[in-house]
């Protein structure tokens, strides 16, 4: 589902999705149509502008996040501003998406999340990135650094590649092995350290310190 009050965002969001067999069984045109739909169709991924005249979309991805069995929430924004990334983030958002971004890049993110992995756009994964180390990093190292403490050296490096914002088709040509098999690898790093997404992930692995430059 497609959540965005312009109407030729909602037009090429249409025909690349459609292009790629994703079925859209509703839009929305503003945030204050987001529950009703949800509800009515029950889609498994909205994609959701966060900039809406309305009810924004930051409002609106809470309100369906109270839903029963609620979908995963992509959040689109040009990125003009780290805050509209934040408040993604702290409403629930499961990925951050640009506006920009191509068919591509969407279409992962859309499967990613649809997976209950999340996604995160490179410039979104550096917003996380300064953000936490910004914060108290004191605080939250030791206990970051314990969720991760299981991985092997590879999910260690798959970890900082996710946090870097590279889809799992970047990861795997990177590690000369299959799609398959990172997806493999990153539901088994979710399931070590019990983070919820990638996001969560993204998170942990700045807090406790670990290099994910580039």
């Amino acid at each position: 589902m497609i959540i965005d009050d312009d109407a030729l965002t909602l037009q090429l969001l249409g025909r690349i999705l459609k292009s790629y067999e994703i079925e859209v069984p509703g839009v929305g045109r503003d945030g204050d149509e987001a529950v009703g739909l949800v509800r009515e169709h029950r889609p498994d991924v909205v994609l959701m502008d966060l900039r809406m005249e309305r009810v924004d979309g930051i409002e609106a991805t809470r309100a369906v996040l109270e839903l029963d069995n609620p979908p995963g929430i992509i959040a689109l924004t040009s990125f003009d501003t780290e805050a509209a990334i934040l408040d993604a983030m702290a409403a629930g958002a499961s990925g951050l998406l640009a506006k920009t971004s191509g068919p591509e890049e969407i279409i992962d993110a859309i499967r990613q999340v649809a997976a209950g992995n999340g996604a995160l756009s490179p410039r979104a994964a550096r917003v996380v990135i300064e953000r936490v180390r910004n914060s108290d990093a004191a605080k939250h190292q030791r206990e970051s650094a314990a969720r991760l403490a299981d991985l092997t050296e590879r999910e260690r490096q798959i970890a900082i590649a996710v946090t870097q914002g590279k889809t799992n088709a970047e990861v795997a040509d990177e590690h000369y092995v299959s799609e398959t098999t990172v997806k493999s690898h990153i539901a088994t790093i979710l399931t070590k350290t019990a983070a919820a997404n990638r996001v969560q992930l993204a998170a942990l692995v700045v807090a406790a310190g670990w290099t994910v430059g580039g």
